[in-house]
């Protein structure tokens, strides 16, 4: 068996990565939940698919912290932020807010 085809092989679920990836939409609703109920000011970002990430949702809290998710489609990560009662934004027509490119500077100088 090619190195490329290990793993695929009676998943059923797709290839793990890329954007066609398999989505555990239970696991990644839960964590976006619990992002979103124990922060302030929380606001949903959808990036678009990538050549090796599938479409994902970004949360970004009122002090820039933020979290990562795949979400499978454009409308399942609609639909999946919408959910959540956050306001949600389309990356491509909004961009990333200040605070979470200041959060991220913090972050580096603290390691």
């Amino acid at each position: 068996m090619a190195w490329w085809k290990r793993g695929r092989k009676g998943s059923g679920r797709g290839p793990s990565d890329g954007p066609n990836m398999a989505v555990d939409q239970q696991a990644v609703r839960k964590h976006l939940a619990e992002f979103a109920e124990s922060r302030r000011g929380v606001e949903a970002y959808v990036e678009p698919p990538t050549n090796v990430t599938a479409t994902t949702v970004i949360l970004i809290a009122h002090d820039g912290e933020w979290t990562r998710r795949a979400a499978g489609s454009r409308q399942a990560a609609f639909e999946l932020a919408g959910s959540l009662g956050v306001p949600v934004y389309d990356v491509l027509q909004t961009g990333y807010p200040g605070r979470m490119r200041e959060w991220n500077s913090r972050q580096r100088k603290k390691g």
